[in-house]
């Protein structure tokens, strides 16, 4: 099956090119119809449920999601669109549209893969770790997010928030709507993030295939984990600080004793049949 024609990525990125430089708050755009509609469409039709094998489920204070990234476990038309935005030639014209030289895909998927969000699901503003897990002279450069949510509608919320550096507002607000795929830049302070739950209904999910792409740094770059940051209007400032907290004491110990997010996922699951 053919994911997309790399002609018209490239002219939709020519097209774009340069509002994607001069974006605020950060560089930034989104595409409709990014690729194939049957592509797409297969890719929605084998997304797995969050109860089937192999999910993480990222369940704490500041996100409520569930991810999946084992490659034996990903649906065969997911596979192939992955495939498709790993490849050379598509990740060659990424870099050339995003001005960033060299760079390289995650074929292990780390944090990406596919995202799923149930109703009541949220992930706090955040800017991205800084460097790959397990590759460390690997400098994460962009993201891309392809969304798979057919009738989507603006009262389930859902949308990609998009903050300004100093965390004072939002600027740009994306619907997650079919075959829409979003580019950014991530860097130490690209905050971005769905911070309000869902309220889709009980049988509807926010559906999603997120890539991501570093630079190889001939000097291992320093490493910062997910900053989680509280808006001006949330409450629970604290609880916000004290798990980002939570959190980069676990990222340092999977960096240093090679854990995948399995663990943490089953460990949030013992915490969360407690309450």
């Amino acid at each position: 099956m053919l994911v997309f024609d790399i002609g018209k990525i490239k002219a939709a990125f020519r097209s774009k090119e340069k509002q994607y430089q001069s974006a605020s708050p950060f560089p930034n755009t989104f595409i409709d119809d990014f690729i194939n509609e049957e592509a797409a469409s297969k890719a929605l039709e084998a997304f797995p449920r969050v109860k089937d094998q192999g999910w993480i489920h990222y369940m704490h204070v500041n996100e409520k999601k569930h991810g999946l990234n084992k490659r034996d476990l990903l649906p065969e038309p997911v596979k192939e669109v992955i495939d498709a935005f790993n490849s050379p030639d598509f990740v060659l014209a990424l870099s050339q549209f995003t001005g960033i030289p060299n760079l390289v895909p995650d074929e292990m998927l780390e944090g990406g893969g596919l995202h799923q969000t149930e109703n009541g699901g949220y992930l706090n503003i955040h800017a991205d770790f800084t460097v790959h897990p397990h590759k460390t002279n690997y400098r994460r450069r962009v993201n891309l997010i392809l969304y798979l949510n057919k009738n989507w509608k603006d009262e389930y919320g859902g949308g990609l928030e998009l903050w300004d550096r100093e965390m004072k507002a939002c600027e740009t607000k994306i619907a997650p709507l079919f075959n829409r795929a979003v580019i950014f830049n991530t860097d130490e302070t690209s905050y971005h993030g769905l911070p309000d739950p869902m309220t889709c209904p009980e049988d509807i999910t926010r559906k999603s295939i997120a890539l991501y792409y570093f630079t190889e740094e001939k000097v291992k770059p320093k490493l910062r984990t997910t900053d989680y940051r509280a808006r001006p209007m949330d409450k629970n400032k604290i609880m916000i600080w004290l798990d980002k907290k939570a959190i980069s004491i676990y990222t340092k110990i999977k960096r240093t004793f090679g854990l995948n997010d399995d663990f943490m996922s089953k460990v949030l699951n013992i915490f969360s049949k407690k309450k």
